[in-house]
Protein backbone atom coordinates (compact mmCIF):
# COMPACT_ATOMS: atom_id res chain seq x y z
CA UNK A 1 0.00 0.00 0.00
CA UNK A 2 2.59 2.20 1.78
CA UNK A 3 6.03 2.12 0.31
CA UNK A 4 8.33 4.94 1.10
CA UNK A 5 12.39 4.48 0.04
CA UNK A 6 15.09 6.59 0.87
CA UNK A 7 13.53 9.65 2.31
CA UNK A 8 15.74 12.69 3.21
CA UNK A 9 14.21 16.07 4.63
CA UNK A 10 16.30 18.36 6.33
CA UNK A 11 14.38 20.45 8.61
CA UNK A 12 16.96 23.10 10.18
CA UNK A 13 19.62 21.53 11.77
CA UNK A 14 17.81 18.52 12.13
CA UNK A 15 16.65 16.17 9.29
CA UNK A 16 14.89 12.63 8.23
CA UNK A 17 17.21 10.33 6.60
CA UNK A 18 17.41 7.09 4.61
CA UNK A 19 13.96 6.49 6.10
CA UNK A 20 12.73 3.12 4.07
CA UNK A 21 9.53 1.96 5.32
CA UNK A 22 6.70 -0.55 3.95
CA UNK A 23 3.11 -0.02 5.21
CA UNK A 24 0.59 -2.93 4.10
CA UNK A 25 -3.24 -2.87 3.37
CA UNK A 26 -5.48 -3.63 6.38
CA UNK A 27 -2.05 -2.85 8.57
CA UNK A 28 -1.89 -1.15 11.79
CA UNK A 29 1.72 0.42 12.33
CA UNK A 30 2.93 1.98 15.47
CA UNK A 31 5.87 4.75 15.00
CA UNK A 32 7.59 4.79 18.44
CA UNK A 33 9.96 7.38 19.25
CA UNK A 34 10.97 10.64 21.72
CA UNK A 35 9.71 14.10 21.32
CA UNK A 36 11.82 15.64 18.59
CA UNK A 37 12.31 12.07 16.48
CA UNK A 38 10.94 13.35 13.44
CA UNK A 39 7.82 11.43 13.68
CA UNK A 40 5.13 13.83 12.84
CA UNK A 41 7.58 15.25 10.29
CA UNK A 42 7.46 12.11 8.82
CA UNK A 43 3.38 11.91 8.86
CA UNK A 44 3.09 15.48 7.13
CA UNK A 45 5.54 13.86 4.47
CA UNK A 46 3.00 10.67 4.12
CA UNK A 47 0.46 12.95 3.80
CA UNK A 48 1.65 15.20 1.25
CA UNK A 49 2.05 18.15 3.26
CA UNK A 50 5.84 18.36 2.57
CA UNK A 51 7.58 16.84 -0.18
CA UNK A 52 10.92 14.91 0.47
CA UNK A 53 14.49 16.60 -0.47
CA UNK A 54 15.18 13.24 -2.03
CA UNK A 55 13.70 10.05 -2.17
CA UNK A 56 10.33 8.56 -3.16
CA UNK A 57 6.78 7.92 -1.56
CA UNK A 58 5.08 5.73 -3.59
CA UNK A 59 0.92 4.33 -2.71
CA UNK A 60 0.41 0.89 -4.21
CA UNK A 61 3.07 1.55 -6.61
CA UNK A 62 2.11 4.77 -7.76
CA UNK A 63 4.30 7.53 -6.95
CA UNK A 64 3.16 10.23 -5.51
CA UNK A 65 6.04 11.69 -3.86
CA UNK A 66 4.91 15.46 -5.15
CA UNK A 67 1.65 14.48 -6.06
CA UNK A 68 -1.37 16.25 -3.96
CA UNK A 69 -2.51 15.43 -0.74
CA UNK A 70 -6.19 14.63 -2.99
CA UNK A 71 -3.93 11.95 -4.86
CA UNK A 72 -2.87 10.03 -1.51
CA UNK A 73 -6.15 9.43 0.00
CA UNK A 74 -4.67 9.87 3.47
CA UNK A 75 -6.22 11.23 6.38
CA UNK A 76 -4.24 12.75 9.13
CA UNK A 77 -5.34 13.65 12.60
CA UNK A 78 -2.87 16.37 14.12
CA UNK A 79 -2.10 16.21 17.77
CA UNK A 80 -3.85 19.54 18.72
CA UNK A 81 -6.98 18.08 16.72
CA UNK A 82 -7.12 21.61 15.05
CA UNK A 83 -10.65 21.78 15.19
CA UNK A 84 -12.10 25.28 14.25
CA UNK A 85 -13.42 26.62 17.54
CA UNK A 86 -16.22 28.91 15.87
CA UNK A 87 -18.21 25.99 14.48
CA UNK A 88 -20.52 23.44 15.49
CA UNK A 89 -19.30 19.46 15.48
CA UNK A 90 -21.59 19.18 12.84
CA UNK A 91 -20.06 22.10 10.92
CA UNK A 92 -16.47 21.02 12.02
CA UNK A 93 -16.91 16.94 10.14
CA UNK A 94 -18.71 18.72 7.44
CA UNK A 95 -15.82 21.51 6.67
CA UNK A 96 -14.36 18.40 4.89
CA UNK A 97 -16.65 17.61 2.62
CA UNK A 98 -16.90 21.36 1.35
CA UNK A 99 -14.60 20.19 -1.79
CA UNK A 100 -16.35 17.44 -2.79
CA UNK A 101 -19.19 17.44 -4.79
CA UNK A 102 -22.09 16.40 -3.09
CA UNK A 103 -25.78 17.52 -2.36
CA UNK A 104 -26.84 19.20 0.82
CA UNK A 105 -28.68 15.90 1.72
CA UNK A 106 -25.23 13.33 0.99
CA UNK A 107 -23.39 15.32 3.34
CA UNK A 108 -25.83 15.47 5.74
CA UNK A 109 -26.22 11.83 5.94
CA UNK A 110 -22.36 10.91 5.73
CA UNK A 111 -21.61 12.97 8.64
CA UNK A 112 -24.64 11.57 10.63
CA UNK A 113 -23.37 8.05 9.27
CA UNK A 114 -19.73 9.34 10.47
CA UNK A 115 -21.47 10.39 13.53
CA UNK A 116 -23.49 7.62 14.89
CA UNK A 117 -19.99 5.11 14.25
CA UNK A 118 -17.79 7.45 16.68
CA UNK A 119 -21.19 7.75 18.99
CA UNK A 120 -21.07 11.51 19.25
CA UNK A 121 -24.68 12.68 17.26
CA UNK A 122 -25.87 13.73 20.44
CA UNK A 123 -23.27 16.48 19.89
CA UNK A 124 -23.87 17.60 16.45
CA UNK A 125 -25.16 20.53 17.41
CA UNK A 126 -22.93 21.37 20.15
CA UNK A 127 -20.06 24.15 20.19
CA UNK A 128 -16.65 22.63 20.22
CA UNK A 129 -14.92 24.78 22.73
CA UNK A 130 -16.71 22.78 26.18
CA UNK A 131 -16.15 19.44 24.68
CA UNK A 132 -13.85 16.98 26.43
CA UNK A 133 -10.46 15.76 25.38
CA UNK A 134 -12.00 12.42 24.23
CA UNK A 135 -15.42 13.90 22.58
CA UNK A 136 -12.40 16.68 20.14
CA UNK A 137 -10.67 12.97 19.60
CA UNK A 138 -13.67 11.70 18.44
CA UNK A 139 -15.16 15.01 16.38
CA UNK A 140 -11.36 15.16 14.80
CA UNK A 141 -11.63 11.63 13.79
CA UNK A 142 -15.13 12.41 12.28
CA UNK A 143 -13.74 15.20 10.02
CA UNK A 144 -10.89 12.28 8.77
CA UNK A 145 -12.69 9.78 8.41
CA UNK A 146 -15.78 11.55 6.93
CA UNK A 147 -14.16 11.48 3.42
CA UNK A 148 -13.39 8.14 3.44
CA UNK A 149 -9.71 7.88 3.48
CA UNK A 150 -7.63 4.42 3.05
CA UNK A 151 -4.73 5.36 5.37
CA UNK A 152 -5.54 6.53 8.58
CA UNK A 153 -2.58 8.98 10.44
CA UNK A 154 -2.42 9.42 14.11
CA UNK A 155 -0.44 12.27 15.69
CA UNK A 156 -0.09 11.56 19.05
CA UNK A 157 -3.63 10.64 19.45
CA UNK A 158 -3.95 9.58 23.27
CA UNK A 159 -1.33 12.59 24.59
CA UNK A 160 -4.10 14.96 25.68
CA UNK A 161 -6.54 12.17 26.69
CA UNK A 162 -7.58 11.14 30.48
CA UNK A 163 -6.67 8.16 31.14
CA UNK A 164 -9.90 6.75 32.19
CA UNK A 165 -10.76 7.65 28.08
CA UNK A 166 -7.74 6.27 26.96
CA UNK A 167 -9.35 2.54 26.36
CA UNK A 168 -12.29 3.73 24.96
CA UNK A 169 -10.29 5.59 22.13
CA UNK A 170 -7.80 2.61 21.92
CA UNK A 171 -10.88 0.11 21.30
CA UNK A 172 -12.60 2.37 19.23
CA UNK A 173 -8.82 2.24 16.90
CA UNK A 174 -8.83 -1.27 17.09
CA UNK A 175 -12.20 -1.71 16.10
CA UNK A 176 -11.88 1.05 12.97
CA UNK A 177 -8.62 -0.95 11.69
CA UNK A 178 -10.77 -4.24 12.00
CA UNK A 179 -13.02 -3.12 9.67
CA UNK A 180 -10.23 -2.39 6.95
CA UNK A 181 -8.66 0.77 8.22
CA UNK A 182 -4.97 1.32 7.68
CA UNK A 183 -3.51 3.13 10.18
CA UNK A 184 -0.29 5.03 10.78
CA UNK A 185 0.07 5.82 14.63
CA UNK A 186 2.81 7.60 16.20
CA UNK A 187 3.51 8.01 19.80
CA UNK A 188 6.40 8.02 22.17
CA UNK A 189 4.17 5.98 24.45
CA UNK A 190 5.82 2.26 24.73
CA UNK A 191 2.58 0.77 26.20
CA UNK A 192 0.53 2.24 23.38
CA UNK A 193 2.79 0.85 20.94
CA UNK A 194 2.65 -3.06 22.07
CA UNK A 195 -1.59 -3.05 22.85
CA UNK A 196 -2.42 -1.54 19.15
CA UNK A 197 0.50 -2.19 16.92
CA UNK A 198 0.51 -5.25 14.58
CA UNK A 199 3.67 -3.97 13.38
CA UNK A 200 5.84 -1.47 15.00
CA UNK A 201 8.83 1.28 13.97
CA UNK A 202 11.37 2.74 16.26
CA UNK A 203 12.51 6.04 15.32
CA UNK A 204 15.68 8.07 16.85
CA UNK A 205 17.24 11.03 15.42
CA UNK A 206 15.61 10.91 12.01
CA UNK A 207 16.39 7.46 11.30
CA UNK A 208 14.41 4.40 11.77
CA UNK A 209 16.37 1.95 13.54
CA UNK A 210 14.42 -1.27 13.57
CA UNK A 211 10.77 -2.42 12.52
CA UNK A 212 8.79 -5.76 13.04
CA UNK A 213 6.26 -7.07 15.10
CA UNK A 214 6.11 -5.86 18.71
CA UNK A 215 7.49 -9.17 19.86
CA UNK A 216 10.35 -9.33 17.36
CA UNK A 217 11.29 -6.06 18.08
CA UNK A 218 11.05 -5.73 22.08
CA UNK A 219 12.33 -9.07 22.34
CA UNK A 220 15.00 -9.05 20.19
CA UNK A 221 16.31 -5.63 20.34
CA UNK A 222 18.52 -4.00 18.02
CA UNK A 223 20.81 -1.79 20.07
CA UNK A 224 20.46 0.01 23.56
CA UNK A 225 17.62 2.45 22.58
CA UNK A 226 15.32 -0.17 21.10
CA UNK A 227 15.97 -2.46 24.43
CA UNK A 228 15.19 0.89 26.92
CA UNK A 229 12.15 1.96 25.55
CA UNK A 230 10.92 -1.73 25.91
CA UNK A 231 11.98 -1.62 29.58
CA UNK A 232 14.89 -3.88 29.83
CA UNK A 233 17.51 -2.21 32.42
CA UNK A 234 19.94 -5.02 32.25
CA UNK A 235 22.76 -4.82 30.12
CA UNK A 236 26.43 -6.36 30.24
CA UNK A 237 28.93 -5.72 28.32
CA UNK A 238 30.88 -8.80 27.88
CA UNK A 239 33.77 -11.37 26.31
CA UNK A 240 32.50 -14.68 24.78
CA UNK A 241 34.27 -18.12 25.80
CA UNK A 242 33.25 -21.53 24.43
CA UNK A 243 33.77 -24.63 27.01
CA UNK A 244 33.80 -27.85 27.07
CA UNK A 245 29.53 -27.63 27.84
CA UNK A 246 29.12 -24.67 25.99
CA UNK A 247 29.28 -20.60 25.55
CA UNK A 248 29.45 -18.49 28.09
CA UNK A 249 29.67 -14.51 28.48
CA UNK A 250 31.99 -13.34 31.01
CA UNK A 251 31.10 -10.06 32.03
CA UNK A 252 33.23 -6.85 32.43
CA UNK A 253 32.30 -6.97 36.02
CA UNK A 254 32.77 -10.49 36.77
CA UNK A 255 30.08 -12.24 35.94
CA UNK A 256 29.53 -15.59 34.27
CA UNK A 257 26.53 -16.04 32.00
CA UNK A 258 25.95 -19.61 30.37
CA UNK A 259 24.06 -18.29 27.59
CA UNK A 260 22.23 -20.45 24.40
CA UNK A 261 23.24 -21.04 21.20
CA UNK A 262 26.88 -20.63 19.23
CA UNK A 263 29.38 -18.89 16.59
CA UNK A 264 28.96 -15.80 18.83
CA UNK A 265 31.90 -12.89 18.02
CA UNK A 266 34.75 -12.41 20.57
CA UNK A 267 32.96 -9.25 22.20
CA UNK A 268 29.55 -8.25 22.45
CA UNK A 269 26.09 -7.17 24.77
CA UNK A 270 23.80 -9.27 26.53
CA UNK A 271 20.50 -8.27 27.87
CA UNK A 272 18.20 -9.65 30.00
CA UNK A 273 14.95 -8.48 30.44
CA UNK A 274 13.48 -7.10 34.05
CA UNK A 275 10.69 -10.22 34.25
CA UNK A 276 13.56 -13.06 33.17
CA UNK A 277 15.04 -12.79 36.37
CA UNK A 278 13.71 -14.31 39.23
CA UNK A 279 14.36 -13.87 42.99
CA UNK A 280 14.65 -15.98 45.74
CA UNK A 281 14.67 -15.43 49.74
CA UNK A 282 17.31 -18.38 49.57
CA UNK A 283 19.60 -20.56 47.69
CA UNK A 284 17.14 -22.44 45.44
CA UNK A 285 18.14 -26.61 44.63
CA UNK A 286 16.75 -26.59 41.38
CA UNK A 287 17.74 -23.01 40.33
CA UNK A 288 18.16 -22.05 36.60
CA UNK A 289 21.51 -22.03 34.52
CA UNK A 290 22.65 -18.94 35.93
CA UNK A 291 22.51 -18.07 39.78
CA UNK A 292 24.28 -15.06 41.60
CA UNK A 293 24.45 -14.09 44.90
CA UNK A 294 23.62 -10.22 46.07
CA UNK A 295 22.25 -7.70 48.09
CA UNK A 296 18.48 -5.67 47.70
CA UNK A 297 19.84 -1.60 47.12
CA UNK A 298 16.21 -0.79 46.09
CA UNK A 299 13.17 -1.34 45.99
CA UNK A 300 10.71 0.70 43.23
CA UNK A 301 7.39 0.60 43.70
CA UNK A 302 5.35 -0.05 40.14
CA UNK A 303 1.69 -0.72 39.03
CA UNK A 304 2.15 -4.59 38.90
CA UNK A 305 4.43 -4.57 41.66
CA UNK A 306 8.27 -3.74 42.26
CA UNK A 307 11.53 -3.49 40.38
CA UNK A 308 14.07 -4.64 42.76
CA UNK A 309 17.78 -4.19 42.20
CA UNK A 310 20.31 -6.48 43.07
CA UNK A 311 23.95 -5.76 43.88
CA UNK A 312 25.99 -8.42 43.17
CA UNK A 313 28.87 -6.77 42.49
CA UNK A 314 27.13 -5.73 39.06
CA UNK A 315 23.61 -4.16 39.64
CA UNK A 316 20.41 -6.32 38.51
CA UNK A 317 17.37 -4.68 37.57
CA UNK A 318 14.32 -7.48 38.48
CA UNK A 319 10.47 -7.06 38.09
CA UNK A 320 7.88 -8.82 40.93
CA UNK A 321 4.19 -9.06 41.69
CA UNK A 322 3.28 -7.84 44.90
CA UNK A 323 2.25 -11.03 46.12
CA UNK A 324 6.27 -12.13 45.57
CA UNK A 325 7.33 -9.42 47.57
CA UNK A 326 4.64 -10.41 50.07
CA UNK A 327 5.81 -13.45 50.40
CA UNK A 328 9.35 -12.86 50.15
CA UNK A 329 8.96 -10.37 52.66
CA UNK A 330 12.00 -8.39 50.78
CA UNK A 331 13.25 -5.24 52.11
CA UNK A 332 16.65 -3.35 51.23
CA UNK A 333 20.45 -4.34 52.47
CA UNK A 334 18.36 -8.14 52.37
CA UNK A 335 20.82 -11.14 50.74
CA UNK A 336 19.18 -12.99 48.12
CA UNK A 337 19.84 -15.22 45.02
CA UNK A 338 18.65 -14.29 41.85
CA UNK A 339 18.34 -16.83 38.90
CA UNK A 340 17.94 -16.52 35.26
CA UNK A 341 17.91 -18.78 32.24
CA UNK A 342 20.43 -19.39 29.40
CA UNK A 343 17.64 -18.72 26.76
CA UNK A 344 16.87 -15.52 28.55
CA UNK A 345 20.08 -14.00 28.26
CA UNK A 346 19.93 -12.48 24.88
CA UNK A 347 22.88 -11.02 22.51
CA UNK A 348 22.54 -7.36 21.37
CA UNK A 349 21.52 -7.66 17.34
CA UNK A 350 22.11 -10.76 17.08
Amino acid sequence: MLKLEKIYKKLGKFALSDINLEVDEGEYFVLLGRSGSGKSQLLELIAGLSTPDSGSVLMDGKDVTRGTIQDRRTGLVFQDYAIFPNMTVAGNIGYALHRMKLSAREKEDKIKAISSELNIVHLLTRNTHNLSGGELQRVALARTLVTSPRLLLLDEPLSSIDASLKDDIRRLFRRLNKNGLSIIHVTHDYNEAVSLAGKVGVIHNGHIIQTGTPAEVFSRPANRFVARYAGIRNFFSVRFLQEKNGWIAKSTGGSDFKIAGNNFPADGIIIIRNECILLHSSNPADAHDNLFKGQIKDILPTSKGAEVMVDTGEKFFADISHEEMKRMELRENMVIWLSIRSNDVLVMGK
